[in-house]
């Protein structure tokens, strides 16, 4: 009999002579063995390992050996190869023919099954249906159904495969705002998996989301506050584990190919943070010069090719270091064509994920997108805005990871923020999140700010099978809980000695409950207050604000910084555009003031307990990225580019990449 579990795996079951009686055999990527079994042996296990590529099997770690007459299967992880085990037990003692054929087995198989053993009383068989002694073919079948039902962890680490937008709007996605027709992969997505209405980004702007989502903390844990520089010198601190270093422990290829923007000097660079390949721009493709620049507000110059570089008129343009593409350690292009950018992130998943399947191994896959922050660089259709014609090209490049990962991945599509309003008709699409409030004093409700506009994002989840199809669910979840669930669902433990602000989500994505965050924090990300402290704060249909304004809109209007005791009180359910506070006077703000009061107390004081890390933001000349120190703006004269080197630091005053 043979049964098809997926595309790349299939089990066949065989019956063998008395001596290796009961034996299963998986073919493809994992081969399980149920130990030989003879009526007066005392038990039965069935070990599941995946093999290596050459075919030769690891022993686990670990082994389960489950209580009871419980048949359970439990991953074992060891580096490219993971195992399960699977006992059923019955009363009796082991005999010298189980142990014996053990050995035979454990000599050309190199195995390490254990057998355990049930202390409690089992009845034998009788014509009544008692329970009894387990046969050969019942044990088998038995097996069988087990692995059917267990989970996906028991059934082999799915891939993961996370892409990130920049600067994406809510209402930037179809299948959430019906004006937007620019994203057909992404609402196909959304129809075959699960769209989450109510998700955020942990905060709302760049480096401190994507610390909080490869961390699982937010910046008031992690240290990471505000965004770094191109001459930083430090970066995500180095006793924050990563989400990439946890799944890279856990047997994973990892990589990461994008935006990075969480450091890139010395031990910063992501392929020192648990990520075995990187292909990206290292910060926003805004920090520096391009032979191309595409369009932004304001518009900005293109590098300078000959004599001395000079600082632009605008401040918000870059012109003396060239925006550098890296593989690895090595700067490939400097300045990058921008124009190529996205086909060539495409050729650099597509390498990744054919390593990773030529390896064996599971993958967790990185995306951090240039799409949809500025500069923008495509050409636009006739009749057709820029913004628009950028989205459906970041729309075709989620189409084609998709293809790319396969029906074993785990797909997550989100963003790092809210449009950055103040790019006027280049920024994103607020959908009905336009901080009404705000937007009557002046400033930005976006972008930077608490304003559900500025971290309210599109989210999609997407695996066949597992993730419900067409559903759309109301939990409210974070970026914040990528971390949790995707170590949960790897088989994976948390990082001791840290509290985390993330949630295993696993049940939302299945479908099998719709219960996210009672509390939510947003912090200050770049708008009024201080970087990283919290602001806002959701607690359940409500939100509260402590501190609103400090972002500029497309006008130039920036809305005063105002601090608000009591705090200001919408509610959601009602008035998503947040355009009317709670009146203080009336029963539902007197009712819900003391919950939210105790909330944020109770929060600021967990923060305050817990090991919280500190990022090094100061800055240094040598810290920026440079192939070709002495030629204008670093531009590279011909490939092959430089190499970074971790520890040229110590070497040198001036760090030439």
């Amino acid at each position: 009999m043979l049964l098809r579990r997926s595309s790349r795996q299939a089990i066949s079951w065989w019956w063998p002579p008395d001596e290796a009686r009961d034996s299963v055999t998986v073919v493809g990527t994992a081969t399980a063995v149920l130990c030989p079994l003879r009526r007066a042996e005392a038990a039965v296990c069935c070990q599941l390992r995946v093999l290596a590529p050459q075919g030769k099997s690891r022993p686990p770690d670990t082994n389960v050996a489950p209580t009871g007459a419980a048949a359970q299967i439990e991953r074992a992880s060891g580096g490219e190869n993971h195992s399960s085990v699977l006992c059923l037990m019955r009363r009796g003692s082991e005999a010298p023919a189980w142990q014996a054929a053990r050995q035979r087995r454990s000599a050309w198989r190199g195995d390490i099954g254990v057998a355990a053993r049930d202390s409690g009383e089992r009845g034998r068989a009788t014509p009544g249906g008692t329970m009894g002694t387990l046969s050969p073919r019942a044990v088998l079948l038995l097996a069988l159904l087990a692995a059917l039902r267990a989970p996906p962890a028991a059934q082999g680490r799915p891939n993961f495969l996370v892409i990130l937008a920049d600067d994406l709007g809510w209402g930037d996605l179809g299948a959430n705002w019906a004006a937007t027709k620019e994203t057909p992969n992404l609402d196909e997505l959304a129809a075959e998996g699960t769209r989450f209405v109510d998700f955020h980004s942990a905060a709302s702007t760049c480096s401190p989301s994507r610390a909080s989502l490869l961390t699982g903390r937010l910046g008031a844990r992690n240290g990471v506050t505000h965004n770094f520089a191109v001459t930083s010198a430090g970066g995500l601190p180095l006793n924050e584990t990563t989400l990439a270093e946890v799944l890279r422990a856990a047997g994973y290829s990892t990589g990461a190919i994008g935006k990075w923007h969480l450091g890139h000097h010395g031990r910063h660079h992501p392929t020192a943070r648990g990520f075995d390949y990187y292909f990206g721009i290292p910060y926003s493709h805004d920090m520096g010069c391009t032979d191309t620049p595409g369009y932004n507000v304001p518009p900005c110059p293109p590098c300078p090719r000959h004599g001395a570089a000079t600082s632009a008129a605008d401040k918000e343009c870059y012109t003396d270091v060239a925006l550098p593409l890296l593989e690895n350690l090595t700067i490939v292009q400097q300045p990058v064509d921008l124009s190529s950018l996205t086909e060539r992130y495409a050729e650099a998943a597509a390498r990744f994920v054919r390593r990773a399947s030529d390896s064996g191994r599971p993958f967790f896959l990185y995306v951090a997108l240039a799409h949809m922050h500025v500069p923008l660089e495509v050409t636009a259709p006739p009749g057709r805005d820029v913004y628009g014609a950028a989205l459906r090209e970041m729309d075709a490049l989620v189409g084609q990871l998709r293809r790319l990962a396969g029906p074993d991945t785990l797909l997550w599509f989100t963003g790092d923020n809210g449009p950055w309003a103040q790019k006027c008709e280049l920024a994103g699409r607020l959908g009905p999140l336009v901080g009404a409030w705000q937007r009557t004093r002046g400033g930005s409700p976006a972008k930077q700010t608490t304003w559900e506009g500025g971290h309210r994002v599109p989210a999609l989840a997407y695996w066949p099978g597992r993730v419900p199809a067409a559903r759309s669910s109301r939990a409210v979840l974070s970026t914040l809980d990528i971390f949790p669930t995707l170590v949960a669902l790897a088989g994976a433990t948390l990082p001791p000695n840290r509290r985390f602000d993330g949630l295993d989500v696993s049940l939302v994505l299945f479908g099998q409950s719709d219960v996210g965050h009672k509390i939510l924090l947003h912090p200050n990300s770049g708008a009024a207050g201080k970087d990283g402290e919290i602001e806002a704060l959701r607690l359940a249909q409500y939100k509260a604000f402590y501190t609103t304004g400090g972002a500029k809109a497309c006008d130039g209007s920036v809305g005063p910084e105002e601090r608000h005791q009591p705090p200001l009180i919408f509610n959601l359910d009602r008035d998503i555009q947040e355009q009317e506070p709670l009146d203080v006077a009336s029963a539902e703000y007197r009712a819900v003031l003391p919950v939210i009061s105790r909330a944020y107390a109770q929060a600021l004081e967990d923060i305050a307990t817990d090991n919280i890390s500190v990022a090094d933001y100061s800055r240094d000349p040598a810290a920026r990225p440079c192939c070709n120190a002495q030629h204008v703006a670093c531009r590279c004269q011909a490939p092959p580019a430089a190499s970074l080197d971790h520890s040229a630091e110590r070497r040198a005053t001036r760090l030439c990449l």
